[in-house]
């Protein structure tokens, strides 16, 4: 019946559909086998780029909670010395000590405000002179709950936000790379969010940033991946943090320690990473989401919230 509408074009259509078969069937398994390589084999294949040969000092942003945590003592593990920067000074004071006494290596802090925009003149006084083979550009912030973009009640929301998850990234950038490309060597790894992957209705602006983030180092990994130095995108789902307000760990949520220590075998490896095995899954699941879906998951989480929030005002 159909040849008898379509004639010769059967096998024509035969023949695409043979093609698409095999092309998607190519592309799958190239995803699996990048997929096992990079979160199973890469240790073994001895693939992770040694971070020590870049420089003695690996300066981490955002570093007393969560995963800028988890980078600093994971770096320190592997005898760098680490240049902590964050807001609170005495928090900075006491991760130092702790970092020294269990690691042995050399610390400095510089306590910083990322929400303003001059502080990179003093960041730079103090970093001056120290072999730098490392930048992992962590801070950042995200809303209290999902809410519409023109009902946020924070004051200087928009401002605050974009200084954090931006203009760090930027700026910190800007301060330590003429000497990585002096030196042709060295790492920058910028701290993501799966929020930049696809639109994430009510976390508009922080979806934003994240987007910024993902297209501003992809940029400039083929800018310098030819001059020694290397960019690297983590793009994580959610890991235990004062910022995701998870507080207990499961497959799909993992600890910062367990996140980093995955995500540190993929420098060298992919330019753009998830960072951890059961994230990678998470995106392939998430790319096949309609927005109208992730809409309805935040309108939820927003109600929830609200309630949460009004309960405690009541009290």
């Amino acid at each position: 019946m159909i040849r008898q509408y379509l004639g010769d074009s059967v096998d024509l259509f035969s023949v695409i559909g043979a093609g698409v078969t095999v092309f998607v069937a190519f592309k799958v398994a190239i995803s699996l086998f990048r997929f096992i390589t990079t979160h199973f084999l890469a240790s073994t294949l001895g693939l992770p780029a040694n971070l020590k040969n870049a420089g003695s000092w690996a300066v981490i942003t955002g570093c007393t909670d969560g995963i800028g945590k988890a980078y600093a003592e994971q770096l320190a593990a592997k005898g760098l010395n680490v240049v902590l920067i964050s807001r609170t000074l005495s928090k900075l004071e006491d991760m130092a000590k702790e970092v020294e006494s269990k690691y042995k290596v050399e610390t400095k802090v510089i306590a910083a405000d990322f929400s303003r925009e001059d502080i990179y003149d003093g960041i730079k006084l103090k970093m001056n002179g120290l072999d730098i083979g490392v930048l992992v550009n962590n801070v950042g912030c995200s809303y209290e709950y999902p809410e519409y973009f023109g009902e946020v009640e924070e004051a200087d929301f928009s401002q605050k936000m974009i200084h954090m998850n931006c203009t760090s990234v930027a700026m910190m950038t800007e301060i330590v790379l003429p000497a990585m490309v002096a030196k042709k060597r060295g790492y920058v790894i910028n701290i993501g969010s799966s929020a930049g992957f696809k639109p994430a209705p009510l976390l508009a602006l922080y979806s934003g940033t994240k987007g910024y983030v993902e297209m501003f180092t992809r940029s400039l990994y083929h800018e310098y991946i030819g001059r020694g130095v290397t960019f690297q995108y983590v793009a994580p789902y959610f890991v235990v943090s004062k910022l995701s307000k998870f507080r207990r760990t499961s497959l799909m949520v993992p600890s910062p320690n367990a996140f980093v220590r995955n995500a540190l075998k993929t420098v060298g490896v992919q330019a753009y990473t998830t960072g951890y095995w059961a994230h990678d899954v998470q995106r392939f699941v998430h790319s096949f989401m309609p927005a109208s879906m992730s809409m309805s998951m935040m309108q939820g989480a927003r109600k929830k919230a609200l309630k949460k929030k009004a309960a405690a005002k009541s009290q």
